[in-house]
């Protein structure tokens, strides 16, 4: 069930990422690297990381089982489609942890935020912020991921609980920085918007009103550095948001799990859920 224990190492760690150019997975390969080596059980971090979807992760984790990885942190591009590859991993004394979003099979160990609750929370904080009516912009990640599936059902579950709100814009960033900026710069400068919920493009969206020179509006992201910067340098300039805790270093906790797993040094549950909190810039 995922083999381990007892081990001393060297160790190498496979990493399937399916996301390039996005600022969370960047922190959180990082996160992985930066755990492994100060664990000095690790001699190597293998890197699958590119543009693809699950049919592409199936075959980099094949790839990754076959140089004969000691673990593999996955963040997986469907929740389900992965089944079959991790439990090939596991039958090889694989351990198998999915960060980001949980995966259902039985032999991985999942290191995930509560997703649901990460929307709801953020929209709650926005939809109330409005005064619970006005204009808002539904500004979603990568159609279809997982992740993104699960913020959906509790952006909807805050939304039902504030019927004056209206969505006037929904759109899929792909967690694109770029293609999220474009978006933005068109929805700011057509549609009239009190509010912007976004999935982690924050930053990059902020600075839309900073290039078309309006006024801000509320917006809600992730705990990115980015905009964590902006909601403190441009609150005397009238920028009001929030940041859902989601945090990349998961990856870093993923590994750490998984060399106690390998080592025999700690049991772990199969599934690590963190529970999101809301800051804002608003109250001290």
């Amino acid at each position: 069930d995922g083999g381990g224990g007892g081990e001393e190492g060297p160790f190498t760690i496979g990493v399937s990422n399916t996301l390039v150019g996005n600022q969370w997975r960047e922190q959180m390969v990082c996160a992985i690297k930066a755990q492994a080596r100060v664990s000095g059980v690790v001699d190597e971090v293998v890197l699958a990381n590119r543009d693809t979807d699950a049919t592409g992760q199936i075959a980099d984790i094949e790839g990754l089982i076959s140089q004969g990885v000691d673990a593999i942190i996955v963040n997986p591009a469907d929740a389900t489609a992965l089944d079959d590859v991790i439990a090939s991993a596991a039958e090889q004394g694989i351990i198998v942890v999915s960060v980001d979003q949980a995966v259902t099979a039985e032999e991985a160990y999942n290191v995930t935020n509560d997703q649901v609750a990460y929307a709801e929370l953020g929209a709650g904080w926005l939809f109330e912020r409005l005064g619970g009516s006005g204009n808002v912009a539904y500004m979603r990640g990568f159609e279809g991921h997982p992740a993104d599936t699960a913020r959906d059902e509790g952006f909807q579950a805050a939304l039902a609980e504030y019927p004056d709100i209206e969505i006037v814009s929904e759109v899929f960033t792909g967690w694109d920085p770029s293609t999220g900026a474009q978006q933005a710069l068109d929805i700011i400068t057509t549609e009239d918007v009190d509010g912007i919920w976004t999935s982690g493009i924050d930053y990059s969206v902020v600075e839309q009103f900073q290039n078309a020179d309006v006024p801000y509006v509320p917006i809600v992201g992730a705990d990115n550095n980015g905009f964590i910067e902006q909601l403190i340098n441009l609150q005397d300039e009238g920028l009001e948001g929030a940041i859902v805790t989601n945090p990349p270093p998961v990856g870093g906790v993923a590994t750490a799990i998984a060399i106690d797993l390998l080592t025999g040094r700690e049991e772990h549950p199969r599934d690590t859920l963190l529970t999101p909190e809301v800051f804002d810039n608003v109250d001290d």
